[in-house]
């Protein structure tokens, strides 16, 4: 039986390579994820060890802390002093004391060189031989002066420097000119991502990024002879509780685990991706199965005839889907690992530098591969095989069918609904529960909604597209007449070549439609709460601006109106509350702040403003008395002065004068400053405020079609993505059609011979084959777009707390194009069959049985 299910196999090669493609797909992505994240896995864990080479012992302060009453205790890093107790340590050899923050080169027309958040400047500190053994000099040296700076390799060469020019650098203050030393290689994460590194004199780093005398980290070498275990225990002692002391082997094993955790989320949405398609994968495999045994009904009836019994018959069946699935799980693994180098290759031609080294392909990538294609394709072909063991020797002799009876219609046609009602009260639970809890429980809703959709399409398709018969048939004739008849002549088979498309198409549409909706929330906060001319900010939003920056600007000539957006925090009632500082005299004339009661001129007289959803939950109202604690401690009773409709993104639900929140905090945190220039925004002006800051290459002015253009392309790129991954779940749906197809003109030989004779023609046959195709495509599209736009409402219902003004927009530009594309499908699916059918000789066809 064995032999004959393996002669079965290779007697129908065309439709074995379309499932064996279906289920490659699925394992190729499932093996080339798993390949790629267990490389880059390796890869910077091994960098990450390296890089803590020759380290005993790492100290590393978090800054002060706070004690219960919200007072900062506790030193801001790592002081001199400390440094100086532990080199004193017999068994210690060396010490060297890191600081590191945001640096910005810029290139020979002032662009900042790299990708902003990647960024970096850091002390450069001899250890031995007046050498830093982190970096490796390929010119000049380390800077030794305050004028002095190093740059990465890398860097260098894109900004054509060499040892001795004049570099532009940028951190959050004014451009500065210093004198390059020195040109390093590094393995320093920051450069490996596509950054930059810059390294300062030690006393410029600490003046730039903490405080004189203060480091953020230390790094402890060890006497020969001596342990890491033996030093980490002298050395905790001598550091206070704000840092924490650990070995350089535990702390490369840390970063390990946060490496492997940060992975484990591209690792997640890739492995569901992969798992869309093997779903809807199951449906091609399914309909393959199903057509190959409905084509050897008589050989199969012969075996029974013989002596095969109907476990034999189905065990033939599993075993020619066992031999399909490890055939599929070989070639996908192959696939696979070729996907997780085309990865390696896409990354490294963006700019990033992934680590070198050999690819993983762990034991169990071998083995998840093996399994999923085994598993996914035996389980699909259960159903199929069951039935053949159903057969009956005499009927099957007879080459009669066997339609599905009406009763085990009505057994799946009540299964199913009742599985669509149960998930469609889940989802409507979630959507009166919100929030993340609600989201969950809205997703296990949408799947029994779509499994119980599935299950129904069987009885949904008659009605559907037997209600557009009349218009095919006035349009196209006896073609468009037979396709739509023909369409519903085995609901089964239509429900399941519709599902595969239905399924892509409920993906696409709900991701599309929440996508635009929140991008035109974007675009309408921008619109209609921004009224500057311009934003002024960090590139890549790489931390704070410096407040010479707020200065330079309100000195500039041609601007009227600057606000910086500080952010800042006080306790209130013992919690710690988010504040934004604004310039009472202008923030009127740059945002377009609602107020419901009060004025915000208050906040000039030394008011607070309250968000309304605050005002509500602390049942504050203009007059109200607020007591609050400033971040140095001290205390103050303030009014508030007035009540401002949410404006989520742009102001914190406390607003203060930045005067006084700068009065209690020891360094302002100035992501943001808005401003308007004389005559409005032009690109004049716009050069105006860039010119005005010195051309720093780290500093973005960013008009309000900036600011919309900066959130739609996120919005925009992520749903590309998602159209990218969903694609290859449309490809297997093509060859669901195609598969499908391909059955109907097999079953329906004769009959086509018959139309041959009475006249129609070969084109005819063909529009007749296309036509088919395109209504059940479209018939699984048009589902799935409205399943989608349904969930897409639902899911929108929970994020309209947190955005004002959400309102579900439906593209219907987009799910035009779905459609489009859904007929598109249907007519290239169609052309080998229809192609096919035309060719099939009529008199040979009138004779088939």
């Amino acid at each position: 039986m064995f032999r004959t299910a393996l002669r079965n196999v290779l007697a129908h090669k065309a439709r074995l390579l379309m499932t064996v493609l279906a289920v490659t797909l699925g394992v190729a992505f499932v093996s080339g994820t798993l390949v790629f994240t267990d490389t880059l896995k390796k890869s910077l864990s091994g960098q990450s060890a390296k890089s803590y080479e020759g380290i005993a012992v790492s100290v590393t302060s978090y800054g002060q802390g706070r004690n219960e009453q919200g007072e900062k205790e506790g030193e801001p890093g790592l002081g001199q002093q400390t440094l100086d107790k532990i080199k004193a340590l017999p068994g210690v050899d060396t010490v060297s004391g890191r600081v590191s923050g945001f640096a910005g080169v810029g290139d020979e027309n002032g662009k900042l060189i790299g990708s902003g958040w990647s960024n970096q400047g850091a002390n450069y500190t001899p250890v031995k031989d007046g050498k830093d053994p982190r970096y490796a000099f390929a010119q000049g040296a380390g800077p030794a002066k305050a004028d002095e700076v190093a740059l990465d390799k890398a860097t260098a060469d894109k900004g054509n420097y060499k040892v001795g020019d004049k570099v532009r650098v940028a951190t959050n203050g004014p451009v500065k000119e210093y004198s390059l030393a020195g040109v390093f290689t590094t393995e320093d994460g920051a450069v490996q991502a596509g950054g930059s590194l810059v390294l300062f004199e030690t006393k410029v780093a600490q003046e730039l990024y903490l405080k004189p005398g203060y480091f953020q980290e230390l790094s402890v070498g060890a006497k020969n002879g001596t342990s890491a275990e033996k030093l980490l225990a002298d050395i905790k002692p001598l550091v206070d509780k704000n840092a924490k002391a650990q070995t350089g082997a535990a702390l490369a094993a840390e970063q390990a685990k946060q490496i492997e955790k940060g992975l484990s989320n591209l690792s997640t949405m890739l492995l569901v991706f992969a798992g869309i398609s093997l779903f809807v994968g199951i449906f091609l495999i399914y309909n393959t199965f199903t057509m190959l045994v409905t084509q050897r009904t008589k050989e199969l009836a012969l075996l029974r005839a013989v002596g095969a019994n109907r476990g034999q018959v189905m065990r033939s069946v599993l075993s020619e889907a066992l031999v399909v699935g490890v055939l599929s799980a070989a070639v996908g693994l192959l696939s696979g690992i070729g996907l997780a180098i085309g990865i390696r290759s896409v990354i490294g031609s963006l700019g990033a530098k992934l680590p070198g080294g050999a690819l993983v392909i762990a034991p169990g990538t071998v083995t998840a591969a093996l399994v999923i294609g085994v598993v996914v394709t035996t389980v699909a072909a259960v159903l199929p095989a069951w039935r053949t063991g159903r057969i009956a020797p005499v009927a099957a002799m007879g080459s009669a069918h066997l339609p599905a009876t009406s009763k085990s219609l009505l057994v799946r046609n009540i299964l199913g609904s009742i599985i669509s009602l149960g998930g469609i009260g889940l989802v409507f639970l979630g959507v009166s529960t919100g929030g993340n809890s609600g989201r969950m429980t809205m997703g296990a809703g949408a799947f029994f909604m779509l499994i119980g959709m599935i299950v129904l399409l069987p009885l949904l398709s008659k009605p559907v597209i037997g209600s557009v018969r009349p218009l095919l048939q006035k349009v196209f004739g006896v073609p468009g007449k037979l396709a739509a008849q023909n369409a519903v002549r085995n609901p089964r088979r239509t429900a399941v070549t519709a599902a595969s498309l239905a399924i892509g198409l409920t993906l696409v549409t709900t991701l599309s439609v929440l996508g635009i909706t929140v991008g035109k929330v974007v675009d309408r906060m921008s619109t209609e709460k921004l009224k500057a001319d311009y934003r002024v900010s960090m590139s890549s939003d790489a931390g704070s601006l410096d407040k010479s920056v707020v200065e330079t600007l309100s000195k500039a000539p041609g601007i009227k109106a600057v606000s910086p957006q500080t952010a800042g925090y006080f306790l209130v009632d013992g919690d710690f509350r988010a504040a934004s500082g604004v310039n009472p005299a202008t923030i009127g004339q740059l945002l377009n702040v609602e107020v419901l009661s009060g004025s915000l001129d208050s906040l000039g007289k030394g008011d607070v403003a309250v968000a309304e959803k605050t005002a509500k939950k602390q049942n504050f109202t203009v007059g109200s008395a607020i007591k609050l604690k400033y971040d140095d401690g001290q205390e103050a009773s303030v009014k508030v002065g007035a009540i401002f409709k949410d404006m989520e993104g742009l102001l914190s639900p406390y607003v203060i004068d930045n005067k006084i929140l700068s009065e209690h905090s020891e360094e302002m945190y100035i992501p943001e400053v808005y401003v308007n220039v004389d005559g409005g925004a032009s690109k004049a002006a716009q050069q105006k405020v860039v010119d005005a800051l010195g051309k720093n290459p780290a500093i973005t002015v960013a008009t309000q079609q900036d600011m919309r253009n900066e959130m739609g392309g996120m919005i925009n790129t992520m749903l590309n993505i998602m159209y990218g991954l969903l694609g290859m779940a449309l490809v297997i749906s093509v060859l669901g059609v195609v598969n499908t197809l391909a059955m109907s003109v097999f079953e329906r030989t004769q009959e086509i011979g018959m139309l041959r004779a009475i006249g129609l023609d070969r084109s005819r046959v063909k529009n007749m084959i296309r036509l088919e195709a395109v209504v059940i495509s479209l018939f699984g599209a048009a589902l799935g777009v409205v399943i989608g736009i349904f969930l897409a409402w639902a899911v929108g219902s929970t994020l309209a707390e947190a955005m004002p003004g959400y309102e579900l927009i439906l593209p219907w530009d987009r799910i035009g194009i779905f459609l489009l594309l859904a007929a598109v499908v249907g007519v290239l699916a169609a052309m080998w069959p229809a192609r096919s059918a035309a060719r099939l000789n009529m008199l040979t066809a009138i004779k088939t049985e």
